[in-house]
Formats: C-alpha cells, sequence, structure tokens
C-alpha cells in the first residue's frame, strides 16, 4: 500500500493513480478490517453524517475526459476530473451540462469551483434547470465502479438503449460512495442556448412568489428556472441588489426572437401581480449561478461548520414551500426559493439544526424531504442528516449496502448509521 499513500498527512490517505489501485486500496481496507471515506477533491467534505474512518480514499488523482463525442452528445471522463474542466470543455462546443450541477464549496467553507464528475454523481446534485432538465442521475449513461468487495465492474453504455436489466450509473447516483467508488463516469451532454434573459417580478411575498412561480412554469413559455429571493437575501445579490425588494425570478433561454416572444407573453399572463423588470444575458448568467450556489448562504470570513448558520436544504411541493418557511419564522430563519418553489434553502442563525422543528413543518405540509446540508460535527453525528427512512425503504437501502458493500468498508455511516 506504500505507493498509495500520499504523505506528508496527520490522517492516512490513499491516492489511487487508477482503477487498478483503486482495487488494490479496497481490497487492503476488506482484508484489514479497515475502513474508507470515499473523497474527490474534498469540496463535500463536510457533508452527510460525521463519520470516523481508518483512512481516506481519494480519487482526485483519476482525472481525464477519456471520451467527447460533441455530434453524439456524449462524453466519459474519470471521476477526479474536475466539473470546471468538463463545462470549459463542452462549452467550447456550444453544449452544456444540463443539470447544471451546484457547487457546493463555498457553502461548506471549501473554494469555489473544486468539484469533480464523480462528486457530482455521488451527491446526485442539479441546479436551477432541475424540474426541466432532471438530476443528474438523469443524464448518466454508463458508470466503471470499484465496490466494497473490492470488486471493479462496468455498467452502462455510451447511449441510452445500451442501458439493459438494473440501471446501475442512476441506481449509484446519490448514494454519496457509501456503495461503490466511481473510477469512471460516462454522461450526455446538450446543446447549450444561444443566450439567455431573465423576467423579474418586484415585491411579491413569498406565498404570491410561488403562486407566480407555478403559473410561469405551467405556461406554455417554456420557463428554465424559476427561483424567489425574499427582501434580505435579494439584497445580497449584486445583479438584483439594487430592487430593494423581493425579487421572484423566470429564467428564459434559446435564440433572441424566442426569448423576446415568450417574455411578451408572460408579461401579459403575470403582469398583474406585481412591477416587472429584466435581467439581460451576462447580468442573468451570474444571478442563475449566485441561485444555483446558494451564494447568499455561503460561509464568511470568521464562520465554520462549528460556528456558523445551520444550512438545511427542503424539498417540498412547489406551493407547500411558503408554508415551511412560515412555520419557522419564529426561529429567525432566512430562506431562498429555488425549482419554483419546490427546492428551500432555510439558514438558521444560531447554528442549532433544530432537526425535530424542521421535519415537523415539512409534514405538516403534505410531506417531502428536509436534508441537513451544514452544521457542527457534533450535531451532524447526532442529528438525522438525510430525511428519515421509512421501513420498507430502509430495508432495500439495507440490502443494496449488504450488496454492494457487506463488510461495510466505503464511507459506512455516511447517509445512515449502519449503512
Amino acid at each position: 500500500m506504500s505507493a498509495l499513500l500520499e504523505e506528508p498527512t496527520a490522517t492516512e490517505r490513499l491516492c489511487p493513480r487508477d482503477e487498478a489501485e483503486v482495487v488494490e486500496a479496497v481490497a487492503w481496507a476488506v482484508s484489514n478490517g479497515r475502513t474508507l471515506d470515499v473523497a474527490g477533491a474534498g469540496s463535500k467534505a463536510g457533508l452527510g453524517r460525521h463519520i470516523q474512518t481508518d483512512a481516506t480514499l481519494e480519487l482526485k488523482a483519476l482525472t481525464g475526459v477519456t471520451l467527447y463525442e460533441p455530434e453524439e452528445l456524449v462524453l466519459s471522463a474519470r471521476a477526479g476530473t474536475p466539473i470546471a474542466e468538463i463545462e470549459a470543455l463542452v462549452a467550447a462546443s456550444n453544449q452544456m451540462m444540463a443539470f447544471e450541477p451546484m457547487d457546493y464549496g463555498p457553502l461548506l467553507g471549501q473554494p469555489a469551483g473544486g468539484g469533480t464528475l464523480g462528486g457530482v454523481m455521488a451527491c446526485n446534485l442539479a441546479g436551477p434547470r432541475r424540474p426541466s432538465a432532471g438530476a443528474a442521475r438523469d443524464h448518466a449513461l454508463g458508470v466503471r465502479a470499484v465496490s466494497g468487495r473490492a470488486e471493479a465492474f462496468k455498467a452502462g453504455g455510451r447511449v441510452v438503449k445500451n442501458v439493459t436489466g438494473y440501471d446501475l450509473p442512476r441506481g449509484l447516483s446519490g448514494s454519496h460512495g457509501t456503495l461503490a467508488a466511481f473510477t469512471e463516469l460516462t454522461i450526455k451532454v446538450l446543446p447549450g442556448p444561444e443566450t439567455v434573459e431573465t423576467l423579474l417580478i418586484l415585491g411579491l411575498d413569498d406565498a404570491a412568489a410561488a403562486s407566480a412561480m407555478s403559473a410561469a412554469m405551467g405556461s406554455y413559455y417554456d420557463v428554465s428556472g424559476a427561483a424567489h429571493l425574499p427582501a434580505d437575501i435579494a439584497g445580497l445579490v449584486p445583479a438584483v441588489a439594487g430592487a430593494g425588494r423581493a425579487v421572484t425570478a423566470l429564467r428564459l433561454e434559446g435564440v433572441k426572437p424566442s426569448i423576446l416572444h415568450r417574455r411578451g407573453k408572460l408579461e401579459a399572463l403575470l403582469g398583474g401581480r406585481g412591477e416587472l423588470s429584466f435581467l439581460d444575458a451576462d447580468a442573468s448568467r451570474a444571478f442563475w449561478r449566485t441561485v444555483r450556489d446558494v451564494e447568499p448562504f455561503a460561509l464568511t470570513s470568521g464562520e465554520t461548520l462549528d460556528a456558523g448558520p445551520a444550512i438545511w436544504r427542503v424539498s417540498v411541493a412547489p406551493m407547500a414551500g411558503a408554508a415551511v418557511v412560515a412555520a419557522l419564522r419564529p426561529l429567525g430563519v432566512r430562506a431562498l426559493y429555488d425549482w419554483a418553489g419546490g427546492l428551500v434553502w432555510i439558514a438558521l442563525p444560531d447554528g442549532t439544526p433544530r432537526a425535530a422543528e424542521v421535519r415537523a413543518a415539512v409534514a405538516a405540509t403534505g410531506g417531502g424531504h428536509a436534508t441537513l446540508i451544514r452544521a457542527s460535527a457534533s450535531a451532524r453525528a447526532s442529528e438525522q442528516v438525510f430525511q428519515p427512512l421509512d421501513p420498507v425503504t430502509k430495508a432495500l437501502v439495507t440490502r443494496m449496502k449488504d450488496g454492494f458493500d457487506p463488510a461495510r468498508v466505503l464511507s459506512p455511516g455516511r447517509m445512515y448509521a449502519g449503512v
């Protein structure tokens, strides 16, 4: 194992350079009864339950795009390949990763731009285009990985029709490294829009904004993003800070004549709800990056995971988000709404997660999912970070862990205790 160790370090880190060395690292852990925390470049190290393992399996050396066929809309890359590198490559061919992966780095106190393809797929990340384009797993075509049995395997292919039997590329997405260590992934990419504009409705309260976003998303005008920033959050976003009020934003992408036509139709549909404005292409791109990465809640100077606001990611029916936030207002929360109100980022100022209150508010509106994204290590070790599982789902998750990682070698407990 000495060839895999990266020095100097206070904690043992295994840094494989290829798939064979990943197999070697996992085999060593299995044979010696050791546990491994599966990681990429570390941009999401604070995400999930706080766990202690014997070593970290870092996949950041597994880099490089191995296949890119723009005409076929397909790309393969090793798991440690930076997302920024992939985005720049596909943008040169006027293409994009349509699921718009979020950069968790600043939110978790890490530098921006450090995410990797393996990390994005392991966490099943998606940004504002999620309602129309789907999540990361919906763009997964193929995967090469190493299971907790120290067995290398591959699944899927380079086109959708090659995905037969169990759809492992999608099934492993969102497993947070608890089932397998990715070594290479194949995804589909899509043509990028020619340009973008954003229609703004100013001054709406949260409930009125949810209604407006629902009307826009239910229209024929192909809205590719809908977000609402209450006044205190909008004031922190340079593109809209001058409004001095809450901002409800509707993104329109495509060719310029189409955008102008659709914007006019939306203005007619929504004009009676509040004052209208719009952002041009450059301001729109900056605004939606801010929303994607939840920049108003990024850790600032002097704040740490142990001494900063606790952050929740709440997924509910779009019209229910405002009610969740209203129920939590006595706690002094701040909120940012994405996915037309179906995704609510909630900040609790004193750093205490208050999981019981948050999940009670979610349950009272018809149910959903609440994930504790940022909190102290002690809180992430003691709280249910991910939405608690019902007995049937828990049994299924346990069986999957038994199948892929029976010795509980890979990130044990990262998502759920014992799994």
